[in-house]
């Protein structure tokens, strides 16, 4: 038997302080520029809620080699700070300086030294992870943009029409599976790595197949942008990332008829956060349930936007409210309340519910799983 926490891999739920990691490489020459844009940067990071304090240091070792750590109350403010337009402008300065950065997030499970006598003021401000997430080694991601309304069937049949790219990136990462939903002129693209995401990430962005489409679509998007351009691509890219909030997978081996879906949940305004919490908190107690036919759930979220990406053991048609991502009455009303076209869930019929699902479950485009290495 595995416990709950052995099953989620993934949560920014837990209440626990964040530790975010930055490793920058500048360029020759870059410091005093580099320093400049920093100091910028702190005083501006200072004033964001949820921030508890950040340093500064220099290897060394190689001159060149900088990091940045910041300490954060929890996840989620420091989510919606770096996935925001004023974390895009605040940054900038930085990109002129920078040859290559990588970025690490950690939740603090256990900690000695100056925290035993901290105050209680600063106690409150964040706790420890209860426990080790164990996890699958995957790591999940996910992008959503828009394209131009009227242009859907062409941009479905370009997204669905290309050629995968090599799984393997090197010896210690792989891409293991994409897939890819559209509703409306929205898009999703959620994607699953094993090893090093970013690694992933550049090796796809190298391309050929992917480039091609990539470009195919360009014409189609309501946000322009010229990825032979690297802040133009970095900006995109950033607007568009869509972070997996929280992961949870039942008990056992997925069976092979496993079917994949991904819900949209439009929140009202500044609600996005408390959906994506409620819906993980439901998917954690049906995960504790033998006979719950979703063998998995991801939880995506960024401001309004909520994608719950579930592996349902069976039609999705047949368990409307667990499709749903909550159980009873009550806890429909509870998220109708919280999103722009939930209206029909307050007063929670089973088919209300069952109309709720069918109109949010995106179009899926194309679900690619990569081959076992022999």
């Amino acid at each position: 038997m595995t416990t709950l926490s052995e099953r989620i891999s993934q949560s920014a739920f837990d209440g626990s302080r964040l530790r975010v990691v930055l490793l920058l490489d500048l360029y020759d020459g870059a410091q005093k520029q580099f320093l400049e844009a920093y100091e910028h940067m702190r005083n501006h990071v200072a004033s964001v809620p949820g921030h508890i304090s950040d340093q500064l240091c220099q290897s060394i070792e190689n001159p060149s080699q900088w990091l940045i750590t910041s300490e954060w109350e929890s996840a989620p403010p420091f989510l919606a700070w770096v996935n925001s337009e004023e974390h895009v402008e605040t940054v900038l300065p930085l990109h002129s300086c920078v040859r290559d950065t990588r970025s690490l997030r950690f939740s603090v499970l256990r900690e000695t030294g100056q925290a035993f006598s901290a105050t209680p003021e600063q106690q409150h401000k964040g706790g420890l992870q209860p426990s080790p997430r164990v996890g699958d080694g995957v790591v999940r991601h996910a992008l959503t943009f828009t394209v131009r309304p009227g242009s859907e069937k062409a941009v479905a049949k370009i997204l669905a029409g290309y050629t995968s790219p090599s799984a393997r990136v090197d010896d210690q990462t792989r891409l293991r599976r994409t897939s890819l939903f559209m509703q409306g002129n929205r898009v999703v693209r959620a994607i699953e790595v094993q090893g090093d995401l970013m690694a992933a990430l550049r090796h796809v962005a190298r391309q050929p197949e992917v480039r091609a489409v990539e470009e195919a679509i360009n014409p189609y998007l309501e946000q322009d942008r010229d990825l032979d351009d690297a802040n133009s691509a970095r900006l995109f890219f950033t607007r568009a990332a869509l972070p997996a909030v929280h992961h949870v997978a039942a008990e056992g081996p997925w069976p092979d008829e496993a079917n994949r879906h991904a819900l949209l949940y439009r929140a009202k305004e500044e609600c996005g956060l408390a959906v994506a919490r409620l819906l993980a908190r439901q998917d954690e107690a049906a995960a504790e349930d033998p006979a719950n036919p979703i063998v998995g759930s991801t939880v995506f979220q960024r401001d309004d936007i909520v994608v719950r990406l579930i592996d349902v053991n069976g039609p999705i048609d047949d368990h409307p409210a667990l499709a749903l991502g909550v159980r009873g009455h009550r806890k429909a009303a509870v998220l109708g309340r919280l999103l722009v076209d939930g209206a029909s869930l307050v007063r929670g019929t089973e088919r209300d519910i069952s109309r709720f699902v069918t109109e949010s479950d995106m179009q899926l485009i194309t679900d690619r799983l990569a081959a076992p290495e022999s």
